[in-house]
């Protein structure tokens, strides 16, 4: 199995930084199709993720996968297979005026949770890894999830706006939230 990728973390400049636009004509290099296959095996490997942006696992292109789950959470309790949704140069086009206050943590900020206050819906244009141009439009935690994804590769992440923050740590013995 492939070694464990590095998850970048608060503090790190990459993180920072506002993500540069993927040119079409490159998307299916192999430097590319390696960034995507990096962020999907973070996904795989963690099983609190929902998605993961390049700039996370130091890449600062504009690129982001997002586990299909996110739009069937019961699904993901019974550990049920997805695909993941790869969003290169995404825009959002549309967010509804209603907002809602969500729980929210990052793979970037370990332990860190909080409330953020994100559009309830979204609709967002970007290409597949293949270069085609695609819209999704989005609710609950899949809109959520897409709006935190594109903080990301605005150098933004969601502590920043975020209300209650609060520390949770992992014991490593025995994997209880205590």
């Amino acid at each position: 199995m492939n070694s464990k990728i590095k998850i970048f973390e608060k503090g790190e400049k990459v993180l920072r930084e506002k993500a540069k636009e993927v040119p079409a004509q490159e998307i299916k290099n192999k430097k590319f199709q390696k960034i995507i296959q990096k962020m999907e095996q973070v996904i795989a490997e963690n099983e609190e993720a929902v998605a993961v942006a390049a700039p996370q696992i130091g890449e600062g292109w504009r690129i982001f996968a997002i586990s299909e789950w996110a739009k069937n959470s019961e699904a993901r309790k019974e550990r049920k297979e997805f695909k993941n949704v790869i969003f290169i140069n995404p825009k959002i086009i549309k967010t509804s005026q209603r907002q809602k206050s969500m729980p929210e943590g990052c793979l970037s900020t370990p332990s860190l949770f909080g409330t953020t206050k994100r559009a309830e819906k979204i609709r967002v244009e970007a290409l597949d890894e293949n270069g085609k141009k695609f819209t999704r439009s989005a609710s609950g935690l899949f809109a959520q999830a897409l709006q935190h994804e594109i903080d990301h590769l605005n150098g933004i992440l969601f502590v920043d706006g975020a209300t209650g923050l609060s520390k949770i740590e992992k014991q490593k013995e025995n994997n209880q939230i205590k």
